[in-house]
């Protein structure tokens, strides 16, 4: 059974998708609550967004289970990833919204190793073998890491968040000539953005992202009012703003690490 969901691809670019999946084991979704079971934190919009990106020749790595099954983007031994603020963890045991997600008890540390090794491990081998083929033909890689969130959720952050939120944990995943490159044309787009600012980039950015070695990595959290509608859907009007600018700002960091 396929655990995630992989393309090849012909250029440096990969497209990384961890919080797109919405499969949960029958026996996990047993224990969770109906709250829970909406999915309500899921990024399932990101690959129809991102259309495009074969005809730029990425690479695609797409989850398949639920965050809530476990969260890709997290470190496997759950440190946190903003000390001292919230966070909804490797396992979640609360969604965003702060709605428990089992009805009973959290799973063990036994529980969640197994989770470890059967769903997170996956998605980390197709993306590490996707970074290292592309290192092999081009030397160098371009790992663009795609989510989206509520552009209010107040455990998290005050107020409302930008439109665009770039993350390179501080300029430390990515060249910062290249991350400066995508930046300037999400600034000079329709939309509000920010480098570095709320969202630095997860699990993913900073752990891939070795520019030394010759691979970039860049975290997009995207305002999910920049493409979806009232009914969480997407919204094609707001969506075809937003691809262009996408697809340029992904254009400019190809070029600046070629």
């Amino acid at each position: 059974m396929t655990e995630v969901f992989t393309t090849t691809g012909s250029s440096p670019l990969i497209v990384s998708f961890p919080h797109v999946g919405t499969d949960v084991p029958d026996a996990i979704a047993a224990r969770m609550t109906p709250d829970a079971l909406r999915l309500d934190d899921t990024d399932f919009e990101q690959p129809a967004l991102y259309d495009f990106v074969r005809d730029l020749g990425a690479a695609t790595v797409t989850a398949r289970w639920s965050r809530l099954v476990i969260d890709v983007n997290r470190p496997p031994d759950n440190r946190p990833l903003y000390p001292g603020q919230w966070g909804a963890g490797l396992v979640p045991t609360e969604t965003f919204a702060g709605e428990a997600v089992y009805a009973g008890g959290a799973p063990d540390e036994a529980e969640i190793a197994d989770r470890r090794e059967r769903y997170w491990r996956p998605y980390h081998a197709a993306l590490a073998m996707a970074v290292a083929s592309a290192l092999d033909r081009h030397g160098h890689a371009l790992l663009w890491d795609a989510h989206s969130i509520s552009a209010v959720v107040p455990r998290l952050f005050e107020g409302t968040l930008p439109d665009m939120n770039m993350g390179t944990a501080a300029g430390e995943a990515c060249d910062p000539a290249i991350s400066a490159a995508a930046f300037d044309v999400c600034e000079a787009g329709p939309f509000s953005a920010v480098l570095n600012g709320r969202f630095k980039g997860g699990y993913i950015t900073r752990s891939y992202g070795q520019p030394g070695q010759g691979v970039h990595a860049i975290q997009m959290e995207l305002a999910k009012t920049t493409h979806l509608g009232a009914d969480n859907r997407v919204d094609e009007a707001r969506a075809a703003l937003l691809r262009p600018v996408l697809r340029a700002a992904i254009g400019a960091a190809m070029a600046a690490a070629a």
